[in-house]
């Protein structure tokens, strides 16, 4: 049966990070990424540029849930991005009104290296919430929750796909 099980894995080292350090967000094109076995291999040419942000704390996460449903044979990744970002200014409420307006896709890394595609199916839907906090030492910035269902878990950028999104970045 082509969905029967086929690997199992060992028990990897205790040297894993958690957390995440880099967000590259890019206009959403159909099929950014050539997928194999888990792996993304290849950019779409349609990619031309991507917007690096830098991610301090650990309020950065990348959350992946992929239930099946036995009555109706379907499975479904619902993946969840929340980004802490600090410092509201004017230049970047006017970025972030085009972010929840548009459709983008995102390559999240992790703090071990790992480039997830995030939203490669059918986009990103975001909600950005700026709060000036109430206390000295409140966060005086933006959350943004980026929320996309994709048929399954995100991809991870091979080394040649990482350097190639690299080279697109504005």
């Amino acid at each position: 049966m082509a969905c029967d099980i086929t690997a199992g894995r060992v028990r990897p080292c205790k040297d894993s990070l958690g957390g995440n350090k880099l967000v590259y967000l890019f206009n959403a094109v159909e099929d950014p990424f050539t997928i194999l076995a888990g792996e993304a291999t290849a950019i779409n040419v349609l990619v031309t540029e991507a917007f690096k942000y830098e991610l301090e704390g650990d309020g950065n996460i990348l959350d992946q849930s992929m239930p099946s449903d036995r009555n109706t044979f379907s499975k479904v990744n619902t993946q969840t991005i929340t980004l802490v970002l600090k410092v509201p200014d004017a230049a970047t409420n006017a970025e972030f009104n085009l972010l929840v307006a548009g459709f983008t896709q995102a390559v999240m890394v992790d703090r071990n290296g790992n480039h997830y595609a995030v939203g490669i199916d059918d986009f990103i839907d975001w909600t950005v919430v700026p709060n000036t906090g109430g206390a000295k030492a409140d966060l005086n910035g933006y959350t943004l929750t980026g929320l996309a269902t994709v048929k399954d878990l995100a991809p991870i950028l091979d080394a040649a796909t990482v350097t190639a999104l690299e080279a697109l970045v504005v």
